[in-house]
């Protein structure tokens, strides 16, 4: 039996998108390191994510938690939120349910977590026709991380190759060197929970178009910095439509972080605490 509170909660963001969200669940299921539990964040799907991750819940090792709110368009802020608050460890790392992670993924963020600091990571984008070939083998024997596999699968070859290939030194240096600044991305992030529910959370009135970065720039302005780890937690990232963004909600998020940065916002009005 695994212990009450584990060292890790990772937050899986989802909606209706139950054939990625198996392929993810399967993901964390290959993890060298166990000790986590999966909050899942769902943003108003139907009754077939649900019973796949009843389903699911008889397969894998780890405990899932699945937070649920009734579909009221894109309000991922919000559900974040929520499953920040149903988290079990002092410690999250947060993804998406279309983000398959590599087996040392939770593995790497828990080594590198720190006081006073949140991690940044990377992922890896597929083409639509690889993201529907992977099978829970090719998850399990990690054939979707190794460059030779995918390349047989057609993806050319780009320097963000090196996102699947760099270990150890080189990983090392490629992160220092990436032109990327850490800022909280959505798909790979991590950091302390009391950090987060410092800053208040996700701001809610903000829809799809960097509300993510939003939130580190507030943790920034509270003083957290960040570690760049693109090339050391890596996921792969699979394909689907985005018809959730529109120009009118990417406009009224910049204006909203423009305040953020002008002001150094550390809270915000609209988040967690209301």
């Amino acid at each position: 039996m695994q212990q009450a509170d584990p060292k890790i909660s990772i937050i899986v963001s989802t909606y209706n998108s139950e054939a990625w969200l198996e392929k993810v669940l399967w993901g964390f299921e290959c993890q060298t390191f166990k000790d986590f539990e999966v909050v899942i964040a769902d943003d108003g799907s139907g009754p077939k994510t649900k019973a796949l991750l009843e389903a699911m819940e008889k397969n894998v090792t780890y405990p899932i938690i699945h937070v649920w709110q009734e579909d009221d368009g894109f309000q991922k802020s919000r559900i974040l939120n929520k499953a920040v608050l149903a988290c079990n460890s002092s410690y999250i790392i947060m993804t998406d349910g279309d983000c398959i992670p590599r087996e040392d993924f939770v593995e790497v963020h828990y080594i590198n977590k720190e006081p006073g600091y949140f991690i940044s990571g990377g992922y890896y984008m597929l083409p639509m026709n690889i993201s529907q070939a992977i099978t829970r083998k090719d998850i399990e024997e990690q054939k979707c991380f190794n460059i030779n596999w995918l390349k047989e699968m057609g993806i050319p070859k780009t320097f963000k190759n090196n996102k699947l290939t760099a270990r150890g030194f080189i990983s090392t240096l490629f992160n220092t060197f990436t032109p990327t600044n850490a800022s909280w991305n959505g798909h790979n992030s991590s950091g302390w929970k009391k950090d987060i529910l410092n800053v208040n959370g996700f701001d809610e009135r903000m829809q799809y178009g960097g509300q993510d970065r939003e939130l580190g720039e507030r943790l920034f302005n509270f003083g957290i910095k960040s570690k760049q780890l693109r090339y050391s937690a890596v996921c792969v990232h699979l394909d689907h439509k985005r018809g959730y963004r529109t120009p009118e909600s990417i406009e009224k998020n910049k204006g909203i972080r423009r305040e953020t940065k002008i002001n150094k916002q550390v809270w915000t009005h609209y988040g967690i605490t209301k």
